[in-house]
């Protein structure tokens, strides 16, 4: 028994069955493996001379060789068996009792590392299936909760050196997958029977000689790959028609895709009429052309409304699955790992270091510090004593603490914030009501005009009064005016994507025309949130500058406070060699660092005076005992190409505002700094809020960016609003556009192709309305055929997307 429990494969170092064992001499000795894949890997390895990979790999390993061997699930990932958590992690596999489960997969860098976990995972008894996609690294794995676990799953992951953890499934954005998917086959076949009828309609367009027979048999082709086009990519346009005729009575306008649906359909009674009778031209050219170009358009405005995720969904992966409560605290501080749906108000839970704090709640014992830039923008890390307050969605960043929770779920600070957001987005206001209140006066004149002109005809020539109804219908049908808007957006869009600038709500191009006032958060926006060393001041004579860095350097090796971070960032980046300490560094709380005569820290702690620049993001002091050595000077790191946006926007006569959760000297000298006028420090989510909603109550059309979560209220309020691709989920889900570039420049660049677009869609808007107002009198009074009048509307929608076309070149 023991013999069996030793064999352990050499390369994967999972557990071999007698009856899979491999024997192969690698390097002078005799290595076990558990499959002929693991074998050639391995040989793989020592014959290019790489066999240090093996040394390496068990020297550097996170997990102690006692946790890989154990076969016991450890006590952290027990709770994803939790009833509470297998649900929210796992779904039905079909009818049976089987569930499918979807992780997430890190450190996968290559085919036989998903070779290596699917191979690994199908062992498992219990799992049924087992598929990787190693370009989005997750898997999906069918199991039988009866002999199996989700925890089992997470755990023999980790053994064989990969980590995972479970990925959870977003309803909505599946549905939004699932509708473009509908649309795009919809259009797929629109444009299959476009290209093959416009084929077979070429000789009419040439006038080619060609007999009776082929001329029927290309007309009945036509026929046949028309009617997929017509019953399934057009057929929600026939439903939507159906739907605004059905609420007529209630709503007392009509919708577009009215008379769209009525020129298609009688587009195509009136050509399958011809066709069987043998008279007159049929339109089937003409049908696949619109309702591809109709979809076409469609599909740009689906993408375009469908990048933006749920307040909800984003605030949801803010927060941990699991925490560590304390149940006996304080007799004991004996610790169990929770689903943290189950704890509730008054229960004790312990926060590690680099951890996020799960509910809100007051510290009770040890003292740390806490990033709550998510909920503040207070750059700076926040020093927490006993009685302090401590937020759900924020880091701990220092020192282990136990914390009595008050809050949770959706009475927590950052469910407020949510909520305040999904508030906002909802009283976003609607830019196109204008449009479609002359849409809806467009609509009824055209079926008036459509109805009118048959009906004249009927009493003066019947024979014509079909013909003129048809041509008027398609020669009218507002194809051009549906693309016009749509296709410049599309063009404008993919341009600023190249700059760097995503735009997910289609109002962002023509909203940055309008703009009166930039509001700017400073935090992640204005500044890049990250200190840099600025100057060593107060240098004792006999240091150098390089080595205070250096000694400053060693005493933070290992800490994670981002001053530290900086002064390693700065060491390294001279290439320093750091000194031996002689003694451990001692971390003081809320003091500094201490190391033999050697401390580094506040100016309070070492007895000196702090230094008065302002705008400084901080400042640490190093002293021994002679007395202070030298002083660090930290500053906030301006965003590449701040300068040019700011004077592109006061070029526009755009007034810029800075607000930040920054205390308000910092706040003031940054504004100063920059040339900004108005600021304000301090803010909360809410007095952001309200700051935006001050300038609209004094008719100001308000832009904004900022990053964060305690931005999003702030986004979602204004007219315009972009976030900082590296802010937090929450801040995008209200934005309506999302800088991924790292620098503002091409916010500049965007300003300019704002103008230009804006340009390209009153063009566009103005061809439509003249091609209507000429196509329409002209197929009203007969002169033309609904063929022409086909060709008419097809070339005016080329002509509104050529001219749209245009913007791509920025």
């Amino acid at each position: 028994m023991n013999k069996t429990n030793s064999l352990i494969c050499y390369h994967c170092s999972s557990q071999i069955l007698p009856a899979d064992l491999i024997e192969a001499e690698l390097g002078g000795e005799s290595r076990l493996f558990c499959c002929p894949g693991c074998m050639a890997i391995a040989q793989t390895i020592h014959g290019e001379g790489l066999e240090v990979f093996y040394a390496r790999r068990s020297q550097s390993g996170d997990k102690p060789a006692a946790y890989l061997a154990s076969n016991e699930i450890p006590e952290k990932l027990k709770p994803y068996d939790d009833p509470s958590l297998l649900g929210r992690f796992t779904r039905a596999d079909g009818g049976g009792d089987d569930l499918v489960t979807t992780l997430r997969l890190e450190k996968i860098r290559c085919a036989a590392c998903v070779w290596l976990c699917e191979q690994h995972l199908r062992r498992i008894a219990g799992v049924k299936d087992v598929q990787i996609n190693y370009v989005t690294q997750k898997v999906i794995v069918h199991f039988s909760p009866e002999k199996t676990s989700l925890a089992r799953l997470l755990f023999e992951i980790e053994r064989i050196g990969y980590e995972a953890w479970p990925f959870e499934h977003s309803q909505s954005l599946d549905k939004a997958k699932t509708e473009r998917r509908k649309l795009l086959m919809r259009l797929g076949v629109a444009m299959l029977g476009m290209m093959q009828v416009m084929m077979y309609a070429w000789p009419t367009y040439t006038g080619s000689d060609i007999t009776p027979e082929f001329d029927l048999l290309m007309g009945w082709a036509s026929w046949a790959l028309t009617v997929p086009v017509m019953v399934y990519s057009a057929g929600p346009i026939f439903q939507a028609a159906w739907r605004s005729l059905r609420s007529f009575r209630q709503t007392y306008t009509l919708g577009m895709d009215v008379p769209i649906a009525l020129a298609l359909a009688l587009a195509f009674i009136a050509g399958s009429i011809n066709l069987v009778t043998g008279s007159g031209k049929s339109y089937f050219d003409s049908i696949t052309m619109f309702v591809a170009f109709i979809l076409a358009a469609r599909y740009v405005e689906l993408l375009a409304r469908q990048d933006a995720q749920g307040g909800a969904e984003a605030l949801a992966k803010q927060l941990p699955a699991t925490c560590e409560r304390a149940p006996n605290y304080p007799a004991s501080q004996e610790i169990e790992v929770v689903p943290v749906v189950n704890c509730n108000p008054g229960e004790v839970l312990r926060v590690s270091p680099g951890e996020v704090v799960p509910a809100d709640g007051i510290l009770i014992e040890n003292v740390s510090a806490l990033d709550e830039s998510l909920l503040t923008g207070e750059s700076k890390p926040v020093e927490k004593t006993i009685g302090d307050r401590v937020y759900a969605g924020t880091h701990n960043i220092l020192n282990p603490f136990f914390m009595r929770v008050d809050a949770v779920g959706q009475s927590t600070r950052i469910a407020g914030i949510a909520s305040l957001l999904d508030q906002a987005l909802l009283a976003k206001p609607v830019m196109v009501s204008l449009a479609e209140k002359w849409t809806a006066y467009f609509v009824a004149f055209l079926l008036l005009s459509a109805f009118a002109s048959s009906a004249i005809w009927f009493y003066f020539d019947p024979s014509r009064a079909w013909t003129v109804l048809v041509s008027v219908l398609v020669a009218s049908c507002p194809c051009a005016l549906s693309l016009a808007v749509p296709t410049a957006m599309a063009a404008a869009q993919g341009a600023v994507t190249k700059l760097g600038l995503l735009i997910v709500r289609g109002h962002v191009i023509e909203g940055l025309v309008k703009a009166t006032d930039l509001v700017l958060d400073k935090t992640g926006t204005l500044t890049m949130g990250q200190p840099e060393l600025q100057e060593i001041i107060n240098l004792r004579p006999g240091y150098c500058r390089e080595d205070a860095l250096a000694l400053a350097a060693a005493l933070e090796v290992g800490q994670r406070h981002p001053l530290a971070l900086s002064l390693i960032r700065a060491a390294e980046a001279e290439n320093l060699s750091l000194p031996a300490l002689s003694e451990p560094v001692t971390n003081l709380l809320g003091r500094g660092l201490s190391s033999g005569a050697y401390r580094l820290g506040s100016a309070l702690w070492l007895g000196v005076e702090q230094g008065a620049q302002l705008g400084q993001y901080g400042q640490v002091h190093l002293a021994d005992e002679d007395g202070l050595v030298a002083s660090f000077i930290f500053l906030d790191t301006p965003r590449v190409g701040l300068e040019q946006f700011l004077k592109t926007v006061k070029a526009r006569n755009i007034s810029v505002h800075l607000v930040s959760g920054d205390d308000q000297e910092t706040v003031a000298w940054w504004a100063h700094h920059v040339g900004i006028e108005s600021y304000q420090g301090g803010c909360t989510p809410e007095d952001k809020y309200d700051y935006i909603e001050c300038l609209q109550k004094e008719h100001r059309f308000v832009w904004a960016i900022g990053d964060g979560v305690n931005d999003a209220p702030l986004l979602a309020r204004a007219d315009v609003s972009i976030a900082v691709g590296a802010g937090a989920p929450l801040a995008a889900a209200g934005a309506d556009a999302i800088l991924t570039a790292a620098s503002l420049e091409p916010l500049a660049k965007t300003l300019l192709l704002a103008d230009k677009t804006q340009t390209i869609i009153k063009e566009n808007l103005w061809w439509a309305l003249v091609y209507n107002l000429l196509a329409i009198p002209a197929a009203m009074m007969g002169w033309v055929n609904p063929w022409v009048a086909g060709i008419g509307m097809s070339l005016s929608s080329l002509a509104v997307t050529l001219n749209a076309w245009r913007l791509r070149k920025v």
